[in-house]
């Protein structure tokens, strides 16, 4: 029935029933049945409703993960033969019950089971992109700068289910004394910035108010130049500990943190001292910064994948000055990493990659560098990469373990990474927010049913 003819007849109905003098229970038939078309309209229109606001989006399936053996982040216990549910993105429960009716069941026949990982400073700015780093078992990024505002888009696609992952925390526009063109076209307010430079107390205020307009979750600056360009020199000071703190103090305004470009050693002190929460890359730290950092809580993002990019250019940096560089850097980190665990400062895990169709950098290389490089232990490496990341971003209690309650984020692999390190570059299973992005081997059965039983 056309929308018109349905319009007419209710008309007719609510005008004129039955015909006067009709039978009584002929009135409230005819009532019934109009009652009962009102309900039914409504009701098409509210499912034609719900169906266009979830069209498109990604399901999240109610899945009993079973026989995996599930890494305890927080302790290096392996739990054998375990059974982890999850629903509509969240892991249920993990343990030994079985898996509920109606639930898709996904046989890991003793695959090892662990959180997604965290990559802390990225610059992807398409969909592709997102792709690449979700299935090489990265299930939340921090931005770090990727072009106007395309990380706050990409974060809200996921959010909102069109995308796979991974979670973003998007930092939006670069603050620099000198925003590049892309910066300064993403906000009319910025356009000042083709004549002004960000490094008065108002400019820099500006800068940061903006992202925060744009419902940025970090802001991203820098207090020493790069190390991996040929025009520069790391040993510069950007940003002096008072410009800092301007933009600490107003990024505090709605509770967002600040992350440094710190490649000379000289931006450390000023970017700690001002209450930056997070120092970037750090590939001239000294000892006496590492041990600020200690003292004011200060984490560590040291980005190995792109220093051994810069000894090795092929995709994300080439130029020789940079190559020239990297054995003093590579050499700094090594010692750096090593002392920093020594003394307790808090190191994450990041990449400084777009995750190009030609990059080879993920986070993988940072675990294991950590591992080679800074004589952690597997399971710190992996810690650094999942809660100590989920701390840093403020995310505890929301991802980063293999709890009740928390994200469905999970990689499932062949043998135990504990043992051996490098299985993580071969991720066979990834889930984020509980929404399959990579499956290369397990199939879900039809719902209540084990495979081989």
């Amino acid at each position: 029935m056309s929308g018109c003819v349905q319009k007419k007849w209710l008309v007719r109905a609510v005008n004129n029933p039955v015909a006067e003098g009709a039978p009584m229970n002929r009135r409230l038939k005819a009532i019934a049945i109009l009652i009962a078309a009102i309900v039914s309209l409504t009701t098409l229109a509210r499912v034609g409703a719900v169906q266009e606001a979830t069209r498109g989006i990604i399901p999240q399936p109610h899945l009993g993960l079973v026989n995996a053996n599930v890494l305890d982040i927080r302790t290096g216990n392996i739990r054998a033969n375990t059974t982890v549910v999850i629903r509509n993105g969240k892991i249920v429960s993990v343990g030994n019950d079985s898996v509920p009716t109606g639930a898709d069941i996904m046989n890991l026949d003793g695959r090892y089971l662990v959180p997604g990982f965290m990559d802390g400073h990225v610059h992807y700015r398409d969909i592709e992109s997102a792709r690449r780093a979700v299935q090489s078992g990265v299930t939340t990024n921090k931005s770090a700068n990727a072009g106007g505002y395309r990380d706050v888009s990409i974060r809200n696609m996921v959010k909102q289910g069109y995308l796979e992952g991974p979670d973003m925390l998007a930092a939006g526009v670069f603050v620099s004394p000198t925003p590049s063109f892309e910066s300064i076209l993403a906000d009319s307010r910025l356009y000042r910035f083709m004549t002004e430079r960000a490094d008065t107390p108002e400019n820099i205020a500006l800068m940061v108010r903006v992202n925060l307009e744009h419902g940025v979750d970090w802001i991203k600056t820098r207090s020493s130049e790069r190390a991996g360009g040929p025009a520069t020199d790391p040993r510069e000071l950007v940003y002096t500990e008072d410009q800092l703190r301007v933009m600490v103090e107003e990024a505090s305004t709605k509770n967002v943190p600040i992350q440094s470009h710190v490649q000379g050693d000289v931006g450390a002190a000023p970017a700690i001292k001002a209450g930056v929460r997070m120092i970037e890359h750090g590939w001239y730290l000294s000892e006496e910064s590492l041990e600020l950092m200690q003292r004011h809580g200060t984490y560590w993002d040291p980005t190995t994948p792109a220093l051994m990019d810069v000894a090795e250019p092929h995709n994300d940096y080439d130029n020789v000055v940079a190559e020239l560089r990297a054995p003093y850097m590579i050499s700094n980190v090594k010692r750096n990493l090593r002392r920093a665990r020594e003394l307790g400062v808090k190191v994450v895990t990041g990449t400084d990659t777009r995750y190009g169709p030609n990059s080879v950098s993920r986070i993988w290389w940072e675990i294991n560098n950590l591992v080679v490089w800074g004589g952690f232990t597997p399971l710190e490496a992996l810690q650094a990469a999942t809660i100590v990341s989920a701390e840093a971003y403020k995310l505890d209690g929301i991802t980063g373990a293999i709890e009740p309650n928390l994200e469905a984020d999970l990689i499932a692999f062949d043998r135990n990474p504990l043992e051996d390190i490098l299985i993580i570059t071969e991720p066979v299973l990834v889930i984020s927010n509980g929404r399959i992005a990579l499956n290369r081997q397990l199939i879900p059965t039809k719902p209540g049913r084990v495979p081989g039983n």
